[in-house]
């Protein structure tokens, strides 16, 4: 069976692109990057010219370098005025930095890739043409990958698997920086904490179209890796975050009532059961630790409850309509 690249017609896409004149934006987060944004910046300009010829921008966010980055930049942009940036006056994150770049992008595609030469601008055309498949997002997969087996490849497996199970659905790679995007997901999508992570899983969640796509990965040429180890954990606990608020933010009682009623009823079990056999002489309470947990479960229990009342108070009083992903309008 031929691949996908196989079947991918430059030619007849690039026409189609260039009649519809349809614009792509490139975000690029980058951190100390000063070594690789020359080279990226050639090969971007060279995709991109071959596929939109002059409809495009791409947009460097600077998030916090101490190094000459934003000086590289400036001068890429004397170049070529399409390259356009937004830095920081300090290190505010990935998320932060996908924010303000979907914030200001123009474009119907929007593109995001990382600054460090991994991600290979060649894989934009193909990114393109599973949009216009008709899918609202396409995540790059980095089916082979050249990052240390032990720091980033293992965690990442694990990563990748309790998201898709905690998300429902099935991606091998959420983390993978090259993804393509159409305007409304990015512009509905709300980045923040280490939510860039789970991008796919929020459209998924907003109802838009996502799929996966292998791409091609590249040993990093320069600098180190800007993975630390307490990313990794705090991934996980804004994967519980997303998890909790798109399941239940508006529906609040839904969680706390369960969790109260399941608490109240063992409680109220265990107590009912110690007091019939008070009665039958079979047991003595005074000595009865069990006693108090049965009454410390009824308590958090009721407490549990009336914390998901008060949710539901909030939420019908502060609900926002607006909120509501609008797939057409007629």
């Amino acid at each position: 069976m031929a691949s996908y690249k196989d079947q991918y017609s430059d030619e007849d896409e690039q026409n189609r692109l260039e009649n519809d004149g349809t614009l792509i934006s490139v975000v690029v987060p980058l951190l100390n990057e000063e070594e690789s944004l020359p080279e990226l910046s050639l090969l971007l300009e060279e995709q991109l010219d071959k596929l939109v010829r002059d409809k495009w921008e791409v947009l460097f966010i600077d998030d916090g370098s101490n190094d000459n980055s934003l000086e590289v930049i400036k001068k890429i942009h004397e170049r070529n005025a399409k390259f356009k940036a937004y830095s920081f006056r300090r290190n505010y994150g990935k998320s932060a930095a996908l924010c303000v770049g979907f914030k200001n992008v123009k474009g119907e595609i929007v593109i995001t890739m990382d600054a460090d030469l991994q991600d290979d601008p060649a894989e934009i055309p193909h990114l393109v043409k599973k949009i216009n498949e008709g899918y609202d997002l396409v995540s790059g997969w980095k089916k082979v990958r050249h990052d240390p087996k032990l720091t980033k490849n293992l965690p990442s497996k694990l990563f990748n698997y309790v998201t898709s199970k905690a998300s429902g659905i099935r991606l091998h790679d959420f983390n993978c920086g090259l993804k393509a995007y159409r305007r409304q997901v990015v512009k509905s999508l709300q980045v923040y904490g280490e939510m860039h992570r789970y991008l796919p899983a929020l459209a998924h969640w907003d109802g838009f179209k996502v799929t996966e796509m292998p791409v091609t990965h590249h040993a990093r040429k320069f600098g180190k890796s800007k993975f630390g180890i307490a990313r990794f954990f705090n991934g996980f606990l804004d994967l519980l975050t997303i998890v909790f608020t798109s399941r239940f933010m508006k529906r609040p009682l839904h969680f706390f009532g369960s969790l109260g009623i399941l608490m109240f009823v063992l409680g109220f079990g265990i107590d009912a059961v110690l007091v019939i056999e008070k009665f039958a002489g079979l047991t003595d309470l005074t000595n009865r630790p069990l006693m108090i947990l049965g009454i410390a479960l009824i308590i958090v229990g009721v407490q549990s409850i009336s914390i998901g009342l008060l949710g539901e108070m909030i939420v019908k009083t502060n609900i926002d309509n607006t909120n509501y992903q609008i797939k057409e309008k007629i």
